[in-house]
């Protein structure tokens, strides 16, 4: 611990954002960098707490207790107060390949279990990690390693969206030759096409996959595996298949009219402005745009704010977001206590920008779509209704209440209601054991499908979670997939000796 008194003389200091008005004009990033004395000062308030709860990475009850990826934060903030910046990053890396993916999107799991959190503000974990990394990327300080050793086998990832370059990174570290399979132009999935560029600047993305490409990672894009790449083809090529495809499955809305145009999933919406900001966007693609239209989002998550920041600086006229759940209390409750993470209400930065171009906030909450009405084949208004949950055999569940209606004008309606589980045609074509939820059928143990050779992580495995779990998944599919080839190549050369 850097400075034992530090949690007592510090207050926490957030990370500062740029101001709303000016943000919204364009897709930059919106947070500031933050000053190196800050970021000391912050780090001296991590107080050498006897059970550090922020690298536990445990699933408690209903809840998680700390980070999935085990961080030893403690450490890295012992080595940030004494300036060592680089040494924190080695001791950051040990544990997690792209801190600057994590730095940037993910919730912060560890900073809702910090001890200091149970009776103070917790320490940015966040905003420490995101300076080291920005230090490291900015001086050019992040080399390619290559391995140095090779095994010989070869292993493919399919899907190179979290899990998935997580798996590549460390079965390529572990000395195998990877090849990654993506359907789309561009590799990142959810990163490249799923997350806004003002949360995750593309160019982030771009570097570490150039990095990766430098460790000798082949990454083949435009080709859907099952059908571009027949299974067949692939089981017999490699050694190895690990599937990381996430949980694409959007959550459909069950009301009239999503037939009509002008309504889009959420992922149809973000990876349309996404190829329009990178330069690949079809005809359909340009269509897709909230400019001078009144917005409907359905869905109160990360992904529906995503959906209100970027059609903010499209130029909607006017927005409105109905959640179904009700709004969050200010603070822990009882059935939430520390260390869990807090269900709590904030305020994101989406949100704070309808504020401020709007006046007024646009959450509706314990609210749902009755119906959509349409003019001439296209959105007109959307009728929402407000909702009370009520004991359906022994779970909760939404019930309308008649008389509440509520009638949106709206040109736009993107559903922003979460997913549901992964897309089978893979599945079915390796015909693989699915769980209840259509994942794949894979033990956390060691990532095993029902088909050997084959194993699989992240959303398609686990069903839809954090980023941070999905890089999680991916390593630890990767190590057990390694393990694995060994046994195999042991168990060969043992019947050759016998």
């Amino acid at each position: 611990m850097g400075k034992p008194t530090g949690f007592m003389e510090y207050e926490r200091a957030e990370a500062e954002h740029r101001p709303a008005d000016e943000r919204i004009r364009d897709y930059y990033d919106f947070t500031l960098p933050t000053d190196v004395e800050v970021i000391i000062r912050q780090s001296a308030r991590c107080m050498d707490c006897g059970v550090p709860f922020c690298h536990a990475g445990v699933a408690f009850k209903d809840g998680v207790i700390g980070c999935p990826l085990g961080n030893l934060i403690p450490e890295i903030n012992d080595l940030v107060y004494r300036k060592d910046i680089e040494g924190a990053y080695e001791r950051l890396t040990m544990t997690h390949p792209f801190p600057e993916f994590t730095s940037r999107v993910c919730p912060a799991l560890c900073e809702g279990s910090c001890t200091l959190g149970e009776h103070e503000l917790p320490v940015t974990v966040k905003n420490i990690e995101r300076y080291i990394v920005d230090y490291m990327l900015e001086g050019g300080r992040i080399r390619p390693r290559a391995p140095r050793t090779h095994t010989g086998r070869r292993v493919a990832v399919v899907g190179s969206g979290p899990s998935g370059l997580a798996c590549a990174d460390m079965l390529n570290r572990l000395g195998n030759d990877v090849t990654v399979f993506e359907r789309a132009d561009r590799p990142g999935g959810l990163l490249t096409y799923g997350i806004p560029n003002m949360k995750l600047e593309k160019s982030i993305v771009e570097d570490r996959i150039r990095i990766m490409a430098e460790e000798n990672v082949t990454f083949v894009l435009n080709t859907e595996v099952g059908m571009d790449m027949p299974v067949i083809r692939l089981l017999g090529e490699f050694d190895a298949v690990v599937l990381c495809c996430g949980a694409g499955n959007e959550r459909k809305l069950d009301a009239a009219g999503v037939g009509l145009k002008g309504v889009y999933t959420a992922m149809q919406y973000l990876s349309a402005s996404a190829k329009r900001l990178l330069g690949n966007a079809s005809r359909e693609d340009a269509l897709i745009d909230a400019k001078g239209k009144r917005v409907v989002v359905v869905g109160g998550g990360d992904t529906g704010t995503d959906c209100v920041a970027t059609a903010i600086r499209q130029g909607a006229t006017g927005i409105a977001q109905l959640e179904i759940l009700p709004c969050p209390p200010e603070s822990r409750e009882e059935d939430n206590p520390w260390p869990l993470w807090p269900r709590a209400q904030k305020t994101d930065y989406g949100i704070e920008e309808a504020i401020a171009l709007y006046r007024e906030d646009p959450r509706r909450y314990l609210t749902t779509v009755r119906e959509i009405k349409g003019s001439k084949g296209r959105v007109a208004s959307v009728v929402a209704v407000r909702v009370e949950w009520v004991a359906d055999r022994g779970h909760q569940a939404p019930v309308p209440v008649d008389g509440t209606e509520t009638e949106f004008q709206a040109d736009m309606v993107i559903t922003a209601m979460g997913f549901t589980g992964p897309e089978r045609a893979l599945i079915d074509q390796l015909q693989l054991e699915v769980d209840a939820r259509g994942c794949v059928a894979a033990d956390r143990s060691d990532y095993k499908s029902s088909l050997p050779t084959v194993f699989a992580a992240g959303d398609m495995r686990s069903g839809p979670s954090l980023v941070v779990r999905a890089i999680d998944e991916g390593r630890r599919a990767a190590i057990s997939c390694d393990r694995y080839l060994n046994e195999e190549k042991n168990g060969k050369i043992a019947n050759l000796i016998a």
